[in-house]
């Protein structure tokens, strides 16, 4: 048997917690189209014949941290890559090489972790994908000998994860699983609810509100009937923000109360009854 820790880094929005999702086969961390989703690290549990993979899907690393949070991410970023049996660098081979790219890059050469190069977006034609090549030379001219090969995905398709999962099998030390053979995650009920609800407000909200909202669950019940009660808050930043949430009529809070409630009753199975509120906390992001 063999397991170990795997983490997916790279930069923000190259797909890395669509490819966590995909791996584990179920969904433990929330996406959405827009960067910075990801805040902290998240793991989820790959079991299979020949041992156990813990993920861990890490926050990208952002070029400058002018606010708390951002810091608080590049930390996260950062520490997620030390202790850990190998990494996924996980690359999008639409997006040029910046500077961003290559500080990740540098943190990825001080760790002597075993690694693979994963170009994602497989699914995509191969002239969308025009930096499939820069990103080979990028590591594998670097002579960086921790790189034990490279695999191109579709973490939206599901494609070619088997051969990546092989890779890391033939990675990985002996050892016994890290956690119960028939878990998938470590997320604690409350974090995965207040993460679900973010998720929405990404998905639904526009421009700057995402990256000024934090959520709080204050309660997770269940009734009698087996029905799911939640009351949570979405924190925002200033009352601008707190209104753009509300909406006209509270039909954008509703809205959003809507999809989590349709998502937790399809993951449960139960009933779900979803009480959000939008409120103003300045200072949320110093609590970081």
């Amino acid at each position: 048997m063999k397991s170990g820790i795997v983490v997916l880094a790279g930069r923000s929005n190259v797909g890395k917690s669509t490819l966590l999702n995909a791996l584990v086969g179920t969904k433990i961390a929330i996406t959405s189209p827009k960067p910075q989703t990801t805040r902290t690290a998240i793991r989820g549990i790959l079991n299979d014949p020949r041992g156990q993979i813990v993920f861990v899907d890490s926050p990208g690393i952002f070029e400058s941290a002018h606010d708390p949070l951002t810091r608080a991410v590049n930390e996260t970023a950062r520490a997620a890559l030390s202790g850990v049996d190998a990494i996924c660098y996980v690359v999008d081979p639409t997006r040029t090489i910046g500077t961003e790219e290559h500080r990740i890059h540098t943190l990825l050469r001080n760790s002597t972790a075993k690694k693979v190069l994963v170009r994602n977006k497989t699914d995509l034609p191969e002239r969308e994908r025009p930096h499939l090549a820069a990103y080979h030379d990028l590591v594998f001219g670097s002579g960086d000998a921790t790189f034990i090969g490279e695999v191109d995905v579709s973490a939206l398709e599901g494609k070619h994860l088997k051969l990546l999962v092989d890779l890391l099998f033939d990675a990985l030390p002996e050892g016994e699983p890290l956690y119960d053979t028939h878990q998938l995650g470590d997320i604690p009920q409350r974090f995965w609810i207040a993460e679900l609800i973010r998720e929405k407000v990404f998905l639904t909200m526009h421009q700057e509100v995402p990256y000024a909202v934090t959520v709080d669950v204050d309660e997770v019940a269940m009734r009698e009937n087996g029905d799911i009660f939640v009351a949570a808050r979405i924190v925002t930043t200033n009352d601008r923000y707190r209104k753009m949430l509300i909406g006209a009529g509270a039909q954008r809070v509703k809205q959003i109360g809507q999809m989590v409630r349709k998502e937790l009753e399809l993951a449960t199975s139960k009933r779900a009854y979803i009480e959000l509120r939008v409120v103003t906390d300045a200072k949320w992001k110093n609590r970081l």
